[in-house]
């Protein structure tokens, strides 16, 4: 059992074989998928098509959110829009949203005013948050500012969130969890030069982490190079058992079990 707890399923790499790529994550024994509600960005119209998914498929759930990169292009109907999408059934989280300084699609005191914005609204929502974040090349910018951000607007609102795709070290994983944060991991933990990666991973506490593929991107070894999938989950599962001195049904397991719990989900 395997949960793949941050995937774009709605992505457009996905149009020639969704239905094949469904079957094959559930031939790997991946039970359970989360996808990530960003769409092709705001104005777009494809805001919901993570909840189509969700609708279709008993497996999945889904969340809402404006990521980073497209935190420029948002409009008040944007954010209208997102506040009625959250009410949905299948809607568990709001993300991923956050602050990206690597690419810097949008300035950063945009990111920063729409992370905020979104925070305020999840809150009301009551969903938890899912946080994409990225500094610059060799710099801890984004994360003093995430760090700061959440203690401000996020650290007493008792919903708790998921560091994405974590990238940091040990340090910033510490903070994490001392914000009541779960980790997530995905493909790139296989990838030779991740080693602070791997380090955090065997550092978290066994029911404080998710294991994830972000698919499209970021397959992980022996995939690297290809699409990512929700199949390849398992790989994520292996590294973090070798870490960890368990088989990767074992770390499956366990995941899937702080991926229900923390979602409240039966």
């Amino acid at each position: 059992m395997f949960t793949d707890s941050h995937c774009h399923l709605e992505n457009k790499r996905f149009d020639s074989d969704r239905p094949d790529v469904f079957a094959r994550a559930k031939d790997a024994g991946v039970t359970t998928l989360l996808a990530i509600g960003n769409g092709d960005g705001p104005g777009t119209g494809t805001l919901d098509c993570a909840i189509k998914l969700a609708q279709q498929h008993e497996s999945v759930y889904a969340t809402v959110g404006i990521h980073p990169h497209e935190a420029a292009l948002a409009t008040q109907a944007d954010f209208d829009e997102l506040e009625r999408l959250a009410k949905d059934p299948k809607v568990i989280a709001w993300g991923e949203i956050g602050l990206d300084y690597f690419y810097d699609h949008s300035p950063r005191d945009v990111q920063q005013h729409v992370f905020i914005q979104q925070m305020e609204m999840a809150r009301a929502a009551k969903l938890p948050i899912i946080i994409h974040n990225r500094p610059s090349d060799n710099s801890e910018n984004a994360w003093e500012d995430l760090f700061r951000l959440l203690r401000e607007h996020w650290a007493g609102s008792g919903l708790g969130g998921v560091l994405h795709c974590f990238t940091g070290t040990v340090d910033h994983a510490r903070a994490a969890l001392d914000l009541g944060f779960t980790i997530s991991f995905a493909g790139n933990i296989t990838y030779p030069k991740a080693q602070n990666i791997r380090d955090a991973a065997a550092m978290a506490p066994p029911d404080r982490i998710f294991i994830e593929t972000d698919s499209p991107y970021l397959a992980p070894i022996p995939h690297r190079g290809k699409r990512n999938e929700p199949a390849f989950v398992i790989e994520v599962a292996q590294q973090i058992g070798e870490l960890r001195g368990l088989s990767r049904e074992e770390v499956g397991q366990q995941t899937t079990t702080n991926f229900q719990r923390f979602f409240r989900l039966s």
